[in-house]
């Protein structure tokens, strides 16, 4: 029992990463249509940013102020990040909206092949790394066999997902800025011919992606203390199979779709063999879409007439 309580909150935390990549999948999906696949990359290149300036910051000021510091690196990481998202959707997306249904689909996969290559020659193809952070915990459970703990790293992962949850789903649901984009995803020419920038609107929704994807950049880093330039694709992948799962185009699916494959991948490699954890993830996937095509979460598409 202790075993699966530890499992369970390493699960937990592990999911909560994929979930915030997860949303960010789902917000451009459900506007545009379009799986950005760089969105991976994305996270990774956040994880750098806050890599470097944790660097930084440790180097003039020391390894006291982990608290102001880590606060200081998400901001950065966070604008950064969605500057950079900003820039791709103007330059590799905008200009083909109204292409075939592939070619953004081709764009996004040049551009995370790109991103992925700029910061190997950047940053090198080693891993790095940085000081432990936050590696203090708490003991649940103390037996005489195994001790169920949880770190403070892991709380602040668990916390922020969702109060990131919350938040976003508030600004979808109750503001303005929401209601542009629920009439973007429902009929953009319609929305346009309603006054709503269309553009403007896919604009902040690829920023607002790249902040949540620049924030499990920053839990990332401080869960595992290394990063390195491939590490963009196999998050990016789980992420967008987290995305289908909970059902795209519903943020707390996302989220949902993200602490299942999370729970899985823990689970699996707890119990049977870690070699196939994926395998065991993209079939819990497959079985699930055999009986609910639209996800958990999600909607059944309407065919527009």
């Amino acid at each position: 029992m202790e075993v699966f309580l530890q499992q369970l909150i390493n699960g937990l935390t592990l999911g909560s990463i994929y979930g915030l990549i997860a949303i960010g999948y789902t917000m451009v999906f459900g506007i545009i249509g379009m799986v950005n696949f760089a969105h991976g990359d994305i996270f990774m290149l956040s994880a750098f940013i806050a890599l470097i300036f944790f660097m930084l910051i440790a180097s003039w000021f020391g390894a006291g102020l982990i608290v102001v510091a880590l606060i200081v690196v998400l901001a950065l990481a966070m604008f950064f990040t969605s500057l950079w998202n900003w820039a791709i959707e103007r330059v590799a997306y905008r200009p083909l909206r109204g292409s075939f249904r592939l070619a953004p689909l081709i764009s996004a996969i040049g551009m995370s092949i790109f991103l992925s290559n700029f910061v190997q020659v950047v940053q090198g193809p080693r891993n790095k790394s940085t000081a432990p952070m936050l590696n203090d915990s708490i003991t649940l459970i103390n037996s005489a066999t195994y001790s169920v703990q949880i770190s403070y790293k892991q709380i602040v992962i668990i916390v922020t997902t969702a109060v990131l949850l919350a938040a976003f789903w508030y600004i979808v649901q109750k503001t303005p800025l929401g209601r542009a984009q629920r009439a973007c995803e429902q009929d953009r020419k319609m929305a346009a011919l309603l006054g709503i920038d269309v553009d403007r609107t896919i604009s902040i929704t690829f920023v607002m992606g790249a902040a949540l994807a620049a924030v499990a950049g920053v839990m990332y880093l401080v869960l595992y203390g290394v990063v390195s330039f491939n590490d963009g694709f196999i998050p990016g992948v789980k992420a967008f199979t987290a995305a289908v799962l909970g059902g795209i185009g519903s943020l707390p699916g996302a989220v949902i779709g993200g602490l299942l494959i999370g729970l899985i991948e823990v689970m699996w490699s707890a119990y049977f063999t870690i070699d196939y954890k994926d395998v065991a993830a993209f079939c819990i996937l497959a079985i699930v879409l055999v009986f609910m095509p639209s996800g958990i979460l999600g909607r059944p598409e309407v065919e527009k007439v």
